[in-house]
């Protein structure tokens, strides 16, 4: 089963989403029959990298509301996220673009690391508040990552992967993604949300019943293939 989600990094709701798709996972029957692919997907394409605002002062200005509800908001996605283990630290994330990011995480896809650095880089943003567009940064975490050194330079100092991130995007806008995250399963079932982790089981196991591949139950008997016939 193939599971494509679109999300953003600096997307509060994708890495709930993201951990709350995981921990169905980890309970679905047939999870080593299931491959994960992040699509990118940017709420901002024109955001500046690091502005100097915070994530309050964004929300305030983005929502027109006042700086009390803007922190009032974001306590409340804090504690959503602390339920699936995430430690949010909104005083001190840094509202950043996202796509060198996202480019990096297509190199990283290419050498089977994808799922490894998205969340890494989240982690980064969401917990240890540093500047997810800053290239030492992304650098330091492709490393540790297990990527190599002069190929993320590379990626990184150029336009590299950045057709893949706006085929994302144009792939998304194509099947009417408007919000992150937003899973698509073996291409034609979709879920938006970062959804409860029992509704995330449901649709897995829904998914594999309606698709599950053919079962062979006995192999032995007479068969032709490729223009002959075992007689």
């Amino acid at each position: 089963m193939n599971v494509d989600v679109w999300s953003d990094i600096v997307c509060p709701f994708c890495f709930i989403g993201k951990r709350r798709f995981e921990n169905a996972l980890n309970r679905f029957e047939h999870k080593q029959a299931v491959s994960l692919t992040f699509k990118s997907f940017q709420l901002d394409p024109n955001a500046k990298k690091n502005s100097g605002e915070s994530m309050h002062e964004l929300l305030a200005s983005k929502y027109n509301m006042s700086f009390e509800q803007a922190r009032s908001t974001t306590d409340n996605v804090a504690a959503q996220a602390k339920e699936v283990g995430l430690d949010y630290d909104f005083d001190n994330m840094i509202p950043t673009n996202t796509e060198d990011a996202h480019r990096l995480s297509h190199y990283a896809k290419q050498e089977g690391k994808m799922d490894k650095v998205m969340e890494r880089i989240m982690y980064a943003f969401f917990t240890e508040g540093k500047d997810v567009s800053d290239h030492d940064t992304l650098e330091e975490i492709a490393i540790d990552a297990g990527l190599d050194k002069e190929a993320v330079k590379h990626v990184l100092k150029t336009d590299q992967y950045g057709e893949d991130v706006r085929a994302d995007q144009a792939e998304g806008a194509k099947i009417g993604v408007q919000g992150v995250p937003f899973f698509v399963f073996n291409g034609k079932y979709a879920v938006s949300g970062a959804q409860p982790e029992d509704a995330f089981l449901d649709v897995l196991e829904k998914v594999w019943e309606e698709e599950k591949p053919v079962q062979m139950m006995n192999s032995q008997g007479e068969n032709c293939n490729d223009g002959s016939c075992s007689i």
